[in-house]
């Protein structure tokens, strides 16, 4: 009782209202973002080793005076920031007003996501940077972003805020595109995994794939593009169901930021093979895929959840019938 009642002080005293909670997890999906986008620059500059110990750095506190070693262990210091914004994403959502359990589950999972990134980390580092370990840090970054997202939309609004849609086909299109992006997304991190961005600097020995000998990068890239290509037809025809009469075209502006995306990732992709994957291109094409990968969950989370079948939608039914429509 004593405890309960302490807790109850405690959470009283600590209440975040709506809004300021919202601001919070907007950092916090931002940090890991931008963790994405330094840990490609670590691996595009040759720098995956330029601390050979894990978590120090050649035995010492700080870095020595070397781009490589800097570069490396700057990423280990934003990886510290992003900890701390996630802990108060997690920690904050049980004082939000009025308290939601699905925020704290969402708030939960960064914590627990940042740290298996720091031990698959420090096993990147042990194992020189072998391939499948590197393609898994990238993988859990993108499924951190993923519960990043959605702890930050549901943040914003509340349960009923939001209508629920009677559009099943729209909505159901829009959530198939999550699996092709996925598959892309994978494929791209092995095109990287046989390519020479390895991770390592001059002298250094690291492990690339080599499952079809010479040809391993032309053959992962050739299938990449084939399976970007799918994806971005698919998605093209999902804009245009979307936009049929009676659908819900809520996902429409998401949409189109999407395909904008891929768009804009297909030509800069085209353009680093032809110039033979310059570093600078490579991370160009590795943010853009990082924007399409979030543009994508907001076109998820944009069109809404289903009604219940048979239930009536009432006026609702009318928002769905209006043109480009409805804004929540």
């Amino acid at each position: 009782m004593m405890f309960a009642t302490m807790r109850d002080r405690l959470q009283n005293r600590f209440e975040i209202s709506p809004a300021r909670y919202a601001q919070v997890t907007a950092v916090a999906l931002g940090a890991l973002a931008l963790i994405v986008l330094t840990g490609a620059g670590v691996r595009l500059s040759g720098s995956g080793l330029g601390c050979p110990d894990w978590p120090k750095c050649y035995g010492g506190a700080t870095p020595p005076l070397e781009s490589h070693a800097i570069i490396e262990y700057g990423n280990r210091l934003l990886t510290g920031f992003v900890g701390f914004a996630v802990i108060a994403a997690a920690g904050l959502s049980f004082f939000r007003r009025p308290y939601r359990w699905h925020l704290a589950l969402f708030g939960g999972l960064l914590p627990i996501g940042v740290i298996g990134q720091a031990i698959l980390g420090a096993l990147v580092v042990k194992y020189h940077l072998a391939p499948g370990l590197v393609m898994l840090h990238f993988i859990l970054s993108m499924m951190l972003l993923d519960a990043a997202f959605a702890l930050a939309w549901c943040s914003r609004y509340e349960p009923w805020e939001r209508r629920k849609s009677s559009d099943r086909l729209g909505v159901w299109s829009v959530r198939a595109l999550i699996p092709l992006g996925q598959l892309t997304i994978a494929a791209g991190t092995v095109a990287t995994a046989s390519g020479p961005h390895a991770g390592a600097h001059a002298g250094q020995l690291v492990h690339r794939f080599t499952f079809e000998g010479s040809k391993t990068l032309e053959w992962v890239v050739q299938r990449h593009a084939v399976l970007a290509t799918v994806y971005g037809l698919a998605a093209i025809g999902v804009w245009l169901l979307l936009r049929r009469p009676g659908g819900d075209r809520r996902a429409v502006k998401p949409l189109t930021v999407v395909l904008g995306l891929l768009a804009l990732q297909g030509a800069v992709g085209g353009l680093q093979w032809w110039l033979e994957l310059p570093t600078e291109i490579v991370w160009v094409h590795v943010g853009l895929a990082t924007c399409n990968w979030l543009a994508m969950l907001w076109a998820v989370a944009a069109a809404g959840r289903l009604e219940p079948r048979g239930e009536s939608a009432g006026a609702d039914d009318e928002q769905v019938q209006a043109p480009a429509g409805a804004a929540a």
